[in-house]
């Protein structure tokens, strides 16, 4: 996920046209086409929300042919050959995907990320922040009423001022 520094993926209208960079980090990686190609391409299956899977129709579809499953109650339709909807129990859907898949990576806002995390099935939290403060919008973390302890296992400063942080979720004993 994207997010502001605040912590918004979104303002309150939804749109997400401050998602870009301006910013100048010199000791950052270059995030270049090559970088998100490869990253792209080490995922076997995306999960997403209706809106996550909406807005990337819009943007322009980063998601080749990989398959997506995207979760909603709505009627959408498929714009790829390679998208299907899902609703339904999410824990009997990643027990599916799982026996094809060796990393499905989900890919949504807050609706989404609260219910994978309550219901246990999220392995690790990669988020990135761009260099800006919203002051208000939609947040990421939305109340998800669940204490977890995390461990940071990478972080990955970019030339444009972004920084990704990458938590495993430590499994509760």
């Amino acid at each position: 996920m994207v997010a502001s520094l605040d912590g918004f993926i979104a303002r309150k209208d939804g749109s997400i046209d401050w998602m870009r960079s301006t910013d100048t980090y010199l000791e950052g990686v270059v995030l270049t086409k090559e970088y998100i190609t490869e990253f792209l391409n080490s995922i076997d299956c995306y999960v997403m929300g209706s809106r996550t899977y909406e807005h990337a129709l819009e943007l322009g579809w980063p998601y080749g042919d990989t398959p997506v499953i995207v979760l909603t109650h709505r009627s959408l339709k498929a714009e790829r050959e390679s998208v299907s909807f899902f609703s339904g129990d999410l824990k009997v859907l990643l027990q599916q995907l799982k026996t094809k898949y060796s990393k499905v990576w989900m890919a949504g806002g807050a609706a989404l990320t609260k219910a994978f995390l309550k219901a246990t099935l999220v392995d690790e939290i990669v988020i990135t922040f761009i260099p800006i403060l919203l002051g208000d919008g939609l947040p990421f973390f939305d109340h998800i009423g669940l204490e977890q302890k995390l461990h940071l296992k990478a972080v990955t400063p970019f030339k444009d001022g972004m920084v990704e942080l990458s938590y495993e979720i430590i499994k509760k004993q």
